[in-house]
Protein backbone atom coordinates (compact mmCIF):
# COMPACT_ATOMS: atom_id res chain seq x y z
CA UNK A 1 0.00 0.00 0.00
CA UNK A 2 3.11 2.48 1.02
CA UNK A 3 3.16 2.76 -3.27
CA UNK A 4 -0.37 2.84 -3.78
CA UNK A 5 -2.48 5.70 -5.03
CA UNK A 6 -3.48 6.31 -1.51
CA UNK A 7 -0.10 7.30 -0.35
CA UNK A 8 -0.10 10.24 -2.31
CA UNK A 9 -3.18 11.94 -0.79
CA UNK A 10 -1.85 14.84 1.19
CA UNK A 11 -1.59 13.52 5.37
CA UNK A 12 -3.93 15.46 7.88
CA UNK A 13 -1.97 17.69 9.80
CA UNK A 14 -0.32 16.66 12.64
CA UNK A 15 0.54 20.51 14.13
CA UNK A 16 -1.03 24.47 13.67
CA UNK A 17 -0.45 25.31 9.99
CA UNK A 18 -0.55 29.46 11.26
CA UNK A 19 1.86 30.30 14.37
CA UNK A 20 0.80 32.40 17.17
CA UNK A 21 2.66 35.32 15.67
CA UNK A 22 0.73 35.13 12.23
CA UNK A 23 -2.28 35.28 14.46
CA UNK A 24 -1.15 37.91 15.97
CA UNK A 25 0.89 40.27 14.63
CA UNK A 26 1.82 43.70 16.32
CA UNK A 27 2.08 45.28 13.24
CA UNK A 28 -1.25 43.95 11.87
CA UNK A 29 -3.10 44.93 15.32
CA UNK A 30 -1.89 48.81 15.83
CA UNK A 31 -3.23 49.19 11.94
CA UNK A 32 -6.40 46.93 13.93
CA UNK A 33 -7.51 49.41 16.91
CA UNK A 34 -6.01 52.27 14.85
CA UNK A 35 -8.97 51.73 11.86
CA UNK A 36 -10.77 49.14 12.63
CA UNK A 37 -11.88 49.51 16.67
CA UNK A 38 -12.39 52.82 16.52
CA UNK A 39 -14.68 52.52 13.58
CA UNK A 40 -16.48 49.46 15.82
CA UNK A 41 -16.95 51.73 19.03
CA UNK A 42 -20.04 50.89 20.81
CA UNK A 43 -20.48 47.48 19.35
CA UNK A 44 -17.38 44.61 20.68
CA UNK A 45 -15.29 46.44 22.94
CA UNK A 46 -16.94 47.19 26.04
CA UNK A 47 -18.50 51.22 24.68
CA UNK A 48 -21.94 49.83 25.01
CA UNK A 49 -24.89 48.50 27.61
CA UNK A 50 -24.78 44.70 28.34
CA UNK A 51 -28.21 42.74 27.13
CA UNK A 52 -29.19 42.68 30.64
CA UNK A 53 -27.25 45.68 32.33
CA UNK A 54 -26.69 45.60 35.99
CA UNK A 55 -26.98 48.40 37.97
CA UNK A 56 -23.73 49.27 38.32
CA UNK A 57 -21.43 50.58 41.54
CA UNK A 58 -20.42 54.13 40.37
CA UNK A 59 -22.37 56.99 40.72
CA UNK A 60 -24.28 59.07 37.85
CA UNK A 61 -25.69 62.48 38.04
CA UNK A 62 -28.49 63.13 40.95
CA UNK A 63 -31.72 64.26 39.48
CA UNK A 64 -35.62 64.73 40.57
CA UNK A 65 -37.56 61.63 41.77
CA UNK A 66 -39.99 60.69 39.65
CA UNK A 67 -42.89 59.28 41.83
CA UNK A 68 -44.33 55.63 41.39
CA UNK A 69 -40.89 54.77 38.84
CA UNK A 70 -37.91 55.58 40.76
CA UNK A 71 -36.95 52.89 43.89
CA UNK A 72 -36.87 55.54 47.17
CA UNK A 73 -33.58 53.57 48.45
CA UNK A 74 -31.78 55.86 45.84
CA UNK A 75 -32.70 58.79 46.95
CA UNK A 76 -29.79 61.37 47.48
CA UNK A 77 -30.59 63.12 51.15
CA UNK A 78 -27.72 65.17 51.06
CA UNK A 79 -29.08 66.89 47.57
CA UNK A 80 -32.71 66.64 48.63
CA UNK A 81 -31.66 68.61 51.65
CA UNK A 82 -30.12 71.37 49.95
CA UNK A 83 -32.46 71.67 47.01
CA UNK A 84 -35.42 71.24 49.48
CA UNK A 85 -36.65 68.86 46.31
CA UNK A 86 -36.65 65.28 46.68
CA UNK A 87 -33.86 64.04 44.15
CA UNK A 88 -32.48 60.39 43.40
CA UNK A 89 -28.40 59.76 41.83
CA UNK A 90 -28.59 56.52 39.70
CA UNK A 91 -25.15 54.37 39.00
CA UNK A 92 -23.40 53.96 36.16
CA UNK A 93 -24.50 50.29 34.81
CA UNK A 94 -21.76 47.85 34.10
CA UNK A 95 -20.50 48.29 30.45
CA UNK A 96 -18.50 44.90 30.39
CA UNK A 97 -19.42 42.27 27.82
CA UNK A 98 -18.65 38.93 28.53
CA UNK A 99 -18.12 37.52 24.67
CA UNK A 100 -17.92 33.49 24.67
CA UNK A 101 -16.43 31.41 20.83
CA UNK A 102 -17.07 27.73 20.13
CA UNK A 103 -14.50 26.52 18.15
CA UNK A 104 -14.92 23.01 16.07
CA UNK A 105 -12.29 20.74 16.10
CA UNK A 106 -13.67 17.61 14.17
CA UNK A 107 -11.66 15.73 11.44
CA UNK A 108 -13.51 18.16 8.70
CA UNK A 109 -12.05 21.17 10.18
CA UNK A 110 -8.82 19.69 9.09
CA UNK A 111 -8.51 20.47 5.79
CA UNK A 112 -7.14 23.15 4.03
CA UNK A 113 -5.85 23.77 0.60
CA UNK A 114 -4.26 27.64 0.76
CA UNK A 115 -1.39 27.13 3.03
CA UNK A 116 -3.72 27.15 6.22
CA UNK A 117 -6.38 24.54 7.87
CA UNK A 118 -10.15 25.33 8.21
CA UNK A 119 -9.33 24.33 12.11
CA UNK A 120 -6.43 27.55 12.25
CA UNK A 121 -8.52 29.78 9.99
CA UNK A 122 -11.37 29.30 12.91
CA UNK A 123 -8.49 29.87 15.40
CA UNK A 124 -7.48 33.43 13.57
CA UNK A 125 -11.30 34.21 13.33
CA UNK A 126 -11.38 33.85 17.27
CA UNK A 127 -8.06 36.01 17.48
CA UNK A 128 -9.27 38.69 15.29
CA UNK A 129 -12.80 38.96 17.39
CA UNK A 130 -10.85 38.68 20.39
CA UNK A 131 -8.80 41.25 20.31
CA UNK A 132 -11.91 43.64 19.03
CA UNK A 133 -13.62 42.53 22.28
CA UNK A 134 -10.60 42.74 25.02
CA UNK A 135 -9.37 46.60 24.07
CA UNK A 136 -11.91 47.77 26.56
CA UNK A 137 -12.20 45.02 29.09
CA UNK A 138 -14.21 42.91 27.74
CA UNK A 139 -13.99 39.18 28.86
CA UNK A 140 -13.23 36.48 26.09
CA UNK A 141 -13.70 32.65 26.83
CA UNK A 142 -13.47 29.53 24.68
CA UNK A 143 -15.15 26.11 24.41
CA UNK A 144 -13.44 23.50 22.10
CA UNK A 145 -15.67 21.17 20.59
CA UNK A 146 -14.20 17.91 20.40
CA UNK A 147 -15.69 14.24 19.95
CA UNK A 148 -15.44 13.32 23.24
CA UNK A 149 -16.88 16.44 24.26
CA UNK A 150 -16.96 19.94 25.10
CA UNK A 151 -13.50 21.99 26.94
CA UNK A 152 -13.75 24.94 28.26
CA UNK A 153 -11.14 27.83 28.92
CA UNK A 154 -12.31 30.51 31.40
CA UNK A 155 -13.46 34.34 30.14
CA UNK A 156 -10.59 36.30 31.17
CA UNK A 157 -10.10 40.14 30.50
CA UNK A 158 -7.00 41.39 28.85
CA UNK A 159 -4.51 41.10 26.16
CA UNK A 160 -2.06 38.54 27.93
CA UNK A 161 -4.83 36.06 28.74
CA UNK A 162 -6.13 36.33 25.22
CA UNK A 163 -2.79 35.32 24.10
CA UNK A 164 -3.06 32.38 26.71
CA UNK A 165 -6.71 31.53 24.83
CA UNK A 166 -4.91 31.43 20.93
CA UNK A 167 -1.99 29.29 22.22
CA UNK A 168 -4.02 26.79 23.90
CA UNK A 169 -5.95 26.47 20.83
CA UNK A 170 -2.99 25.87 18.87
CA UNK A 171 -1.77 23.63 20.78
CA UNK A 172 -4.79 21.97 21.22
CA UNK A 173 -4.42 17.83 19.70
CA UNK A 174 -5.59 17.50 16.46
CA UNK A 175 -8.18 15.14 16.13
CA UNK A 176 -7.24 12.28 13.75
CA UNK A 177 -9.28 11.03 10.33
CA UNK A 178 -11.81 8.17 10.82
CA UNK A 179 -12.48 9.33 14.43
CA UNK A 180 -16.27 8.87 15.69
CA UNK A 181 -17.31 12.34 15.61
CA UNK A 182 -19.23 11.62 18.77
CA UNK A 183 -20.75 14.55 20.32
CA UNK A 184 -22.89 16.24 17.33
CA UNK A 185 -22.61 20.02 16.75
CA UNK A 186 -26.42 20.72 18.50
CA UNK A 187 -25.10 19.26 21.92
CA UNK A 188 -22.17 21.25 21.33
CA UNK A 189 -24.29 24.79 21.36
CA UNK A 190 -26.55 23.47 23.67
CA UNK A 191 -23.52 23.04 25.85
CA UNK A 192 -22.89 26.50 25.83
CA UNK A 193 -25.73 27.39 26.37
CA UNK A 194 -26.11 25.82 30.00
CA UNK A 195 -22.79 26.71 31.14
CA UNK A 196 -22.94 30.36 30.30
CA UNK A 197 -26.06 31.71 31.95
CA UNK A 198 -24.62 35.40 31.51
CA UNK A 199 -26.29 37.30 28.75
CA UNK A 200 -23.79 38.14 25.74
CA UNK A 201 -22.05 37.90 22.66
CA UNK A 202 -21.72 34.15 21.77
CA UNK A 203 -19.41 33.12 18.17
CA UNK A 204 -20.00 29.62 16.73
CA UNK A 205 -17.02 29.19 14.82
CA UNK A 206 -17.66 25.63 12.43
CA UNK A 207 -18.27 24.57 8.72
CA UNK A 208 -21.71 23.36 9.81
CA UNK A 209 -20.92 19.83 8.46
CA UNK A 210 -22.95 17.07 9.78
CA UNK A 211 -21.18 13.66 9.27
CA UNK A 212 -23.82 11.34 6.89
CA UNK A 213 -25.77 14.34 6.17
CA UNK A 214 -26.42 13.69 2.51
CA UNK A 215 -29.82 16.16 2.41
CA UNK A 216 -29.83 18.99 0.38
CA UNK A 217 -33.30 20.38 0.42
CA UNK A 218 -32.99 23.81 1.80
CA UNK A 219 -36.30 23.13 3.44
CA UNK A 220 -35.42 20.14 5.32
CA UNK A 221 -33.35 22.25 9.07
CA UNK A 222 -30.06 20.71 9.83
CA UNK A 223 -29.95 19.00 13.27
CA UNK A 224 -28.08 22.11 14.43
CA UNK A 225 -30.70 24.38 13.72
CA UNK A 226 -32.76 24.07 16.14
CA UNK A 227 -30.00 24.46 19.08
CA UNK A 228 -28.99 28.00 17.59
CA UNK A 229 -32.49 29.03 17.98
CA UNK A 230 -33.01 28.06 21.59
CA UNK A 231 -28.95 30.10 22.38
CA UNK A 232 -30.06 33.17 19.84
CA UNK A 233 -33.08 33.91 22.20
CA UNK A 234 -31.43 35.04 25.14
CA UNK A 235 -28.00 35.69 23.50
CA UNK A 236 -26.48 37.73 20.48
CA UNK A 237 -25.02 35.22 18.25
CA UNK A 238 -22.98 34.98 15.15
CA UNK A 239 -22.27 32.12 13.63
CA UNK A 240 -18.60 32.26 11.28
CA UNK A 241 -18.81 29.66 8.78
CA UNK A 242 -15.37 28.69 7.89
CA UNK A 243 -14.75 26.77 4.55
CA UNK A 244 -12.03 25.96 1.76
CA UNK A 245 -11.96 26.77 -2.03
CA UNK A 246 -11.98 22.67 -3.19
CA UNK A 247 -14.69 22.24 -1.02
CA UNK A 248 -17.15 24.78 -3.55
CA UNK A 249 -14.76 24.87 -6.50
CA UNK A 250 -13.87 21.17 -7.34
CA UNK A 251 -10.78 21.18 -9.69
CA UNK A 252 -9.25 18.97 -12.23
CA UNK A 253 -6.72 16.70 -10.91
CA UNK A 254 -7.23 13.68 -13.13
CA UNK A 255 -8.27 10.02 -11.06
CA UNK A 256 -8.42 11.01 -7.18
CA UNK A 257 -9.66 9.39 -4.65
CA UNK A 258 -12.12 11.47 -2.62
CA UNK A 259 -12.85 10.14 1.04
CA UNK A 260 -14.80 11.35 4.02
CA UNK A 261 -12.66 12.00 7.21
CA UNK A 262 -15.74 11.71 9.50
CA UNK A 263 -17.23 8.86 7.66
CA UNK A 264 -16.17 5.26 6.15
CA UNK A 265 -16.97 6.94 3.05
CA UNK A 266 -14.19 6.78 0.08
CA UNK A 267 -14.39 6.33 -4.11
CA UNK A 268 -11.80 6.92 -6.92
CA UNK A 269 -13.43 9.28 -9.39
CA UNK A 270 -12.46 10.95 -12.66
CA UNK A 271 -12.45 15.03 -11.95
CA UNK A 272 -11.43 15.84 -15.77
CA UNK A 273 -15.31 14.51 -16.14
CA UNK A 274 -16.57 17.86 -17.01
CA UNK A 275 -20.36 16.88 -15.95
CA UNK A 276 -18.91 15.46 -12.83
CA UNK A 277 -16.93 19.07 -11.88
CA UNK A 278 -20.42 20.49 -12.23
CA UNK A 279 -22.73 18.37 -10.25
CA UNK A 280 -20.27 18.53 -7.17
CA UNK A 281 -20.21 22.29 -7.63
CA UNK A 282 -24.18 22.36 -7.71
CA UNK A 283 -24.53 20.21 -4.77
CA UNK A 284 -21.90 22.57 -2.94
CA UNK A 285 -23.70 25.19 -3.34
CA UNK A 286 -26.98 24.11 -2.41
CA UNK A 287 -25.21 22.63 0.60
CA UNK A 288 -24.08 25.76 1.32
CA UNK A 289 -27.25 27.80 0.79
CA UNK A 290 -29.45 25.05 3.02
CA UNK A 291 -26.50 26.25 5.71
CA UNK A 292 -27.17 29.48 5.25
CA UNK A 293 -30.85 29.58 4.91
CA UNK A 294 -30.53 27.98 8.39
CA UNK A 295 -28.41 30.22 10.03
CA UNK A 296 -31.17 33.49 8.80
CA UNK A 297 -34.13 31.16 10.40
CA UNK A 298 -31.99 31.17 13.49
CA UNK A 299 -32.00 35.07 13.44
CA UNK A 300 -27.76 34.62 14.02
CA UNK A 301 -25.25 37.12 11.86
CA UNK A 302 -23.44 34.99 9.51
CA UNK A 303 -19.93 35.54 8.13
CA UNK A 304 -18.52 33.22 5.54
CA UNK A 305 -14.42 32.98 5.86
CA UNK A 306 -12.44 31.01 2.99
CA UNK A 307 -8.80 29.62 3.61
CA UNK A 308 -7.55 31.84 0.92
CA UNK A 309 -8.60 35.16 2.04
CA UNK A 310 -8.01 37.48 4.51
CA UNK A 311 -9.82 37.49 7.75
CA UNK A 312 -9.46 40.07 9.20
CA UNK A 313 -10.38 42.35 6.24
CA UNK A 314 -13.59 40.15 5.82
CA UNK A 315 -14.59 40.36 10.12
CA UNK A 316 -13.97 43.98 9.76
CA UNK A 317 -16.77 44.32 6.75
CA UNK A 318 -19.22 42.21 8.20
CA UNK A 319 -19.30 44.19 11.55
CA UNK A 320 -19.30 47.33 9.98
CA UNK A 321 -21.93 46.26 8.02
CA UNK A 322 -23.33 44.29 10.71
CA UNK A 323 -23.48 47.49 12.83
CA UNK A 324 -25.11 49.53 10.30
CA UNK A 325 -28.12 47.29 10.31
CA UNK A 326 -28.44 47.55 13.35
CA UNK A 327 -28.87 50.83 13.54
CA UNK A 328 -31.46 50.91 11.48
CA UNK A 329 -33.59 48.32 13.23
CA UNK A 330 -33.16 50.42 16.60
CA UNK A 331 -34.45 53.46 14.87
CA UNK A 332 -37.35 54.95 17.08
CA UNK A 333 -40.22 55.28 15.13
CA UNK A 334 -40.72 59.00 13.33
CA UNK A 335 -42.03 61.66 16.28
CA UNK A 336 -40.19 59.48 19.25
CA UNK A 337 -37.63 60.41 20.66
CA UNK A 338 -35.20 58.19 21.74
Amino acid sequence: MADGPASSLVRPPDRPTLPLDRLAPEAALRRLELTVVRRLEGFLQGDHLGVLPGPGSDPNDARPYLPGEDDVRKIDWPVTARTRITHVRDTIADRELEVWSLLDVTPSMNWGTAGVTKRDLGIAAMATFGFLSQRMGDRFGGMVMRPAGVRLIPARSGRTALYGLLRSLLEEPIVPDDTDPGLPLSHAIDELGRAQRRRGLRIIVSDFLTPGDTELDPEVPPEWERALRRLSVRNQVLAVEVIDRREIEFPDLGDILVRSPETPFERYVNTGDVRLRRAMDEAAARQRERTRLALRRSGVGHIVLRTDGDWVAEIARFVLGYRRTAAVLHRPPRGVAR
